[in-house]
This record gives C-alpha cells, sequence and structure tokens, in this order.
C-alpha cells in the first residue's frame, strides 16, 4: 500500500508539472498577442489584479510541482515577470511596465502565503 501511495504521489506531481508548463506557455503567449492599446494608459487596477491572480496561480502550480523547490520556483516566477515585461516591449505592439512586475511580484506572494496557511491549517490537522 505505501509503494502504491508513493507511485500515485509521483503520477500527481508529473501531471502537475506538465500543467504548470502549459500554463506558462498559455500565459506567455498571451502576454505578447498584440491587442488594442488602452483607452487610458494610467495605471490600470483590473490589469494589475489579471497579473497578481495570474502569478498566483502560476505560482501555485509551480509551487505543487517542485515542492522541493520554493525558492528556486519562486525566484522563477518573478524573472519570468520580468522577462515577459522586456518581451513585451520588444514586440514593438505591446508596451511593459514596472507596475505589471509588481503585481506578478505581488501574485508570487500571495501564493507563497495561501501555500503557508494551507500547510499550517490543512495539512497539519
Amino acid at each position: 500500500m505505501f509503494m502504491k501511495n508513493i507511485i500515485n504521489s509521483m503520477r500527481i506531481v508529473s501531471i502537475l508539472k506538465i500543467i504548470f508548463a502549459l500554463a506558462l506557455a498559455s500565459v506567455t503567449v498571451l502576454a505578447l498577442l498584440p491587442i488594442e492599446l488602452l483607452t487610458s494608459p494610467m495605471f490600470n487596477w483590473w490589469d494589475k489584479a489579471q497579473h497578481a491572480l495570474a502569478f498566483a496561480v502560476l505560482s501555485m502550480l509551480g509551487f505543487a510541482a517542485f515542492p522541493e523547490r520554493l525558492g528556486p520556483v519562486a525566484l522563477g516566477m518573478v524573472l519570468y515577470g520580468v522577462a515577459i515585461e522586456l518581451a513585451q516591449l520588444a514586440v514593438g505592439w505591446r508596451f511593459g511596465e514596472w507596475q505589471d512586475v509588481l503585481a506578478d511580484i505581488t501574485g508570487v506572494i500571495v501564493a507563497g502565503l495561501v501555500r503557508s496557511l494551507w500547510r499550517k491549517w490543512w495539512v497539519a490537522a
């Protein structure tokens, strides 16, 4: 029974790694697709909320897929956010913003807090 649980856990982690990779690819494509310019160049709160939510979900997937590498996953997510903004500057039809990186970092932090609370209250119980 013990071996069966280990094998099932390994399968779940493998599936989570695939889902994480697909989610990263999807967000990258969406971030670089041409879109119409915003009607106002001012700080767009909904856009920032979308960034934070996307990075919270991506980070949670990354933490679940690589539970033994939380620090590298968090750092990788921050660097991924910076890379997306630099890529948006490079494509010409999008624009990168430092505020988006801050929203991405917020999402990573929220995911870390949610994971900590989950482990404290749910897993430990």
